[in-house]
């Protein structure tokens, strides 16, 4: 039996612009706000923030999308290595003037988190809690996930060439 070669699969050398030139000469249109705008089923409120040095998160659309305000009171926990926070009447902190939150020292040292560390910060406006979790969190969450996609008989499996 004769050995089949299968020739590499190499793109075409392109110059710079060339990518634009080409959609410019199909008179195409690439419309970024439609790629963005896809429908999320859920509420929860997203963002990035960075742990200053007196344990101060900076988030201006997850502290919106739950309404706190200035003196507001707040109980703040450790819950599985991530800060939960959400509004009480007996709670020990109060929001500043400023749309972030401040991480009690105790909770941070516990977290295991420092000044300059990023987080992700998730409103959840439906139960009006703010969750901010470390990286490490982050780490522990999508390696899970990950493994989930690798299981056999994933029924949502797409096969190459778009179909399933």
């Amino acid at each position: 039996m004769a050995e089949r070669k299968i020739a590499p699969l190499v793109p075409p050398r392109l110059t710079p612009g060339a990518g634009r030139q080409r959609l410019a000469s199909r008179n195409a249109q690439l419309d970024v706000v439609d790629l963005l705008s896809r429908p999320r089923a859920g509420s929860l409120v997203y963002g990035m923030g960075k742990v200053d040095e007196r344990g101060a998160v900076s988030n201006r659309a997850t502290v919106d999308a739950l309404g706190w305000a200035t003196g507001d009171h707040l109980h703040v926990a450790l819950v599985g290595g991530s800060v939960v926070a959400h509004r009480d009447e007996a709670g020990a902190f109060a929001m500043g003037p400023k749309p972030y939150l401040v991480l009690p020292a105790a909770v941070r040292y516990r977290a295991g988190m420092r000044a300059r560390d990023l987080v992700l910060v998730v409103a959840d406006p439906n139960h009006d809690v703010l969750v901010v979790h470390p990286l490490v969190a982050l780490d522990t969450m999508i390696t899970t996930y990950h493994a989930s996609l690798t299981t056999v008989g994933n029924s949502d499996s797409v096969r190459a060439g778009g179909g399933r």
